[in-house]
């Protein structure tokens, strides 16, 4: 008879229990500053050539998000690389530059905060 090695459990927290989820629902709420509660965040995607993950800049006004969308896109446009440097509104300490030759396409959508939905990003014919 071969006696079965012990079967190990991996050592990670239940997802959904609400003790575990309500210290960073309730320091976000108590900040009050991002993301503003029931408010959306317009984000803008860039994907990159040779990458499966695109870059992701999240902006609070839809005017910031649509500024720097269109900034990329003179940058696409230009035909010149250019280094782009991208920061986090949130986190103004986060940066990252990429060359605008790398930037395959780029686009916006709009995230509600409330729930984590969003728009579907790109064209569909449901609203």
């Amino acid at each position: 008879m071969v006696d079965e090695p012990p079967r190990i459990r991996p050592n990670r927290p239940e997802i959904g229990k609400s003790s575990q989820r309500a210290p960073l629902a309730n320091a976000i709420r108590q900040s009050g500053h991002w993301p503003i509660s029931g408010s959306p965040v317009y984000v803008v995607e860039l994907s990159l050539k040779l990458s499966p993950m695109p870059v992701a800049v999240q902006r609070k006004e839809q005017s910031d998000a649509e500024a720097l969308y269109g900034h990329v896109k003179q940058a696409m446009e230009s035909g010149h690389p250019r280094l782009l440097e991208l920061s986090c509104e949130k986190e103004e300490s986060k940066h990252i530059a990429l060359l605008s030759s790398e930037v395959v396409a780029v686009q916006t959508y709009e995230k509600s905060a409330m729930g984590g939905g969003s728009k579907r990003p790109g064209f569909s014919f449901d609203d």
